[in-house]
């Protein structure tokens, strides 16, 4: 309870290094899987991108998915549904493919009839195969147009490695929820596609908001005294309860809408914005902390300058180690001959007395 504590008012002390290598070897088992599942199962796309028909039209509670599949003239691949099933009736929602388009009226009627109503009652939404595609192109290209922006941003703004790192972060992301939405199955909508684009946001939010404390603390007398990976860790420490708070503030009403709207309302679209907001936030957190900031702190140890000063002090810790066996006290004056490339330290000339 007393890291709890800590952490909540602002003084925790937790070291994240130690658990890099693990979750970083997490994340690649899940975007492994994630893309295993896309090259696979794929994508459950609504007629939004594929191009097709949905038809919709309430039936009293006696109405089956056996029924309806027997008196459509539908192929196999149909989607059919009963939506807020109960007592008092239902809504039949039919999808088909494009190959359906062309016989909307006469669903139409299989349907009005299915159900004992008029056909003005059913409602009928066709959009056809080139519509899907440049829905389709459209998401593709705002995407990759997001991501050229952003590392454009952040290498002004942050560091071109605290760029990479943050995009990094973002693609794990959208990488796992592509993955859980082709392993169960769920609709991917424009609705969706909204919701992406809105969790990169609040991805990079967390990531920046670690990277810039990063930045402000090696400008200061930090950075005189902390290597690049305890300044990160320190960073990470100070900005924790703020990113917290965010990802509670923030999942709470999106849990709301998926809950409420999704499954008491029926509605749709509402479920799929709030689904995918609400593993994408969840994602995003975790990936600005066991993510982005170990490959910030991988790339800035690749540095010249970096690597110079890892063999001086690898050099030191081993003439430390020698001298302490041989019974001889290292001094900071033989440190200082350690050349920078790891050679051993020049002997000294002994002058000749007099």
């Amino acid at each position: 309870m007393s890291v709890v504590r800590d952490i909540f008012a602002g003084r925790s002390t937790i070291d994240f290094r130690p658990k890099w290598r693990r979750t970083l070897a997490i994340s690649a088992a899940l975007v492994l899987g994630s893309v295993i599942l896309l090259f696979t199962r794929g994508l459950n796309l609504s007629i939004d991108f594929e191009g097709g028909g949905v038809w919709e039209v309430p039936v009293d509670s006696e109405v089956t998915v056996a029924d309806a599949r027997d008196a459509l003239p539908l192929g196999a691949d149909a989607r059919i549904q009963l939506i807020g099933g109960s007592e008092t009736g239902a809504v039949l929602r039919v999808q088909a493919g494009t190959e359906a388009v062309d016989r909307s009226s006469e669903i139409s009627a299989a349907m009005a009839e299915l159900a004992g109503a008029d056909s003005d009652e059913v409602s009928a939404s066709t959009i056809g195969p080139t519509w899907g595609e440049r829905i389709t192109r459209s998401a593709a290209q705002a995407l990759a147009w997001f991501f050229v922006a952003v590392a454009l941003y952040l290498a002004w703004r942050l560091e071109w490695r605290m760029a990479i790192g943050a995009l990094v972060a973002v693609v794990h992301d959208l990488v796992i929820t592509a993955g859980i939405y082709s392993l169960f199955g769920f609709e991917v909508s424009p609705a969706t596609v909204i919701a992406l684009l809105t969790i990169l946001g609040y991805s990079l939010y967390d990531t920046v908001v670690v990277f810039d404390k990063v930045l402000e603390n090696e400008r200061g007398p930090l950075g005189q005294k902390l290597d690049d990976s305890d300044l990160v860790n320190h960073s990470m420490n100070q900005v924790l309860m703020r990113s917290i708070n965010t990802t509670i503030t923030t999942v709470l009403p999106v849990l709301s809408m998926l809950v409420i709207g999704g499954l008491f309302l029926g509605g749709a679209s509402l479920r799929d914005f709030a689904l995918a907001l609400f593993v994408g936030l969840i994602l995003g957190t975790y990936s600005s902390i066991f993510l982005a900031a170990p490959i910030l702190v991988w790339l800035r140890a690749m540095r010249p300058e970096a690597r110079r000063s890892a063999k001086v002090e690898a050099a030191r810790e081993s003439r430390a180690g020698t001298d302490t066996e041989a019974g001889t006290k290292i001094t900071d004056d033989d440190v200082s001959l350690i050349a920078p490339g790891g050679a051993s330290p020049r002997p000294r000339k002994k002058g000749r007395r007099r």
